[in-house]
């Protein structure tokens, strides 16, 4: 193997020192290793612009998928792998099929680049919260209903002390959001029902929401106080479709109460629910919606704690049920050996810290007080 790659460093050589171990100073180094010094600085100065893109292909072996990650030509990810190779002295890498395959003294390289990279972004990351600066991107998916209010009000919360903190949003069904948290293509799932905790995630419950029953304005049972699984059974009812957190909650509430609910529908956004039982199509049973429509007369005494008109031909009634309501919560990953990007820890720390004061008042605004609930 060359000189300049050693498999098995001996103790007390700069060459085998952990790394981000500093050298010995000057005045207690041999003229020799001085000289050894200056030629490893040499091939540092060549060697460290073509870091990332070494970490990059031995994560992958495939120079086409090394390319697209980093967003350069194929071309040039070849000519700068045989750059690399030529200063190191050795080849770092072999074809094999329609991929590349690490030589050993690649694997042996490997993790002291890796180390390199990961001591680098730690300063950087040092060098701004020591400024108070936070600039990251912050990967989150959550369900269609905390799209409207949930979600933009805790990234207002969070951008206000770090405006320079980018978002990555995704929605889709509660089953999604969680699949995509796991894999790794999100960092923070924002669910209801909450995430059970298990090895490699961890959760909390942040809020509680009641739940009513949504029926059509000209429904008989649209002046009541207070409707049961029981009262709806019979009607035409509008779900969301499997794998969404409000379908789950639903088909427990009715469950609870020996029974099945008659779907007619299925959907994939509350909106298009509201819109269905609008349409006298069905009934529904969906969080409030908590924007009144003044075009609509209130019926029931006008109150929240009966039934209270709601945009389009719609009215929302109680849900007596000791399951009428959904537990919102947040999902993160634990139990890996990457660090958690500061932007991600800090608004994790912020929805932890400060979400559930914040969406009480949310929830309290839209409201009469006695219809939220506190987890717990």
């Amino acid at each position: 193997m060359d000189s300049n790659i050693r498999a098995e460093p001996q103790p007390g050589s700069h060459h085998g020192r952990a790394p981000g171990q500093f050298p010995e100073s000057p005045e207690h180094t041999p003229l020799a290793s001085l000289e050894d010094r200056r030629l490893d600085y040499q091939q540092l100065v060549q060697l460290l612009p073509l870091l990332p893109l070494l970490t990059a292909i031995a994560a992958s072996e495939h120079v086409s998928e090394t390319a697209a990650h980093l967003g350069l030509p194929q071309s040039t990810v070849s000519r700068a792998l045989a750059r690399a190779s030529a200063v190191v002295g050795v080849d770092l890498l072999v074809r094999e099929g329609r991929g590349v395959r690490l030589t050993p003294a690649a694997r042996v390289l490997v993790p002291y680049l890796e180390s390199a990279l990961s001591a680098v972004q730690e300063g950087l990351e040092s060098v701004r919260q020591h400024s108070g600066v936070v600039r990251g991107r912050v990967r989150v998916t959550f369900q269609h209903t905390f799209g409207e209010a949930t979600l933009p009000l805790l990234i207002g919360a969070f951008r206000r002390p770090y405006p320079q903190t980018e978002f990555d949003l995704r929605q889709g069904a509660r089953n999604d959001c969680l699949t995509q948290l796991v894999r790794g293509e999100a960092d923070l799932a924002f669910t209801a029902p909450v995430a059970a905790p298990s090895r490699s995630l961890a959760s909390a419950v942040l809020y509680r929401e009641p739940l009513c029953v949504v029926l059509n304005a000209g429904h008989r049972l649209a002046g009541s106080t207070a409707v049961t699984a029981v009262d709806i059974s019979e009607d035409p009812f509008v779900a969301m479709g499997h794998g969404y957190g409000m379908r789950s909650l639903t088909d427990a509430i009715f469950r609870a109460a020996g029974l099945q609910p008659r779907v007619a529908f299925e959907s994939q956004d509350t909106h298009t629910v509201r819109g269905l039982v609008s349409a006298g199509l069905g009934v529904s049973i969906l969080p409030r919606a908590g924007h009144p429509n003044p075009g609509l007369a209130a019926t029931a005494r006008g109150t929240m704690t009966a039934a209270a008109p709601i945009a389009l031909q719609c009215v929302e009634v109680p849900l007596d049920s000791p399951l009428a309501y959904r537990e919102i919560g947040l999902a993160w990953r634990i139990g890996g050996t990457a660090a958690e990007p500061d932007p991600v820890r800090l608004f994790r720390q912020l929805v932890l810290q400060e979400g559930p004061d914040l969406l009480a008042t949310w929830v309290q605004s839209r409201h009469e007080p006695s219809s939220l609930q506190n987890p717990g």
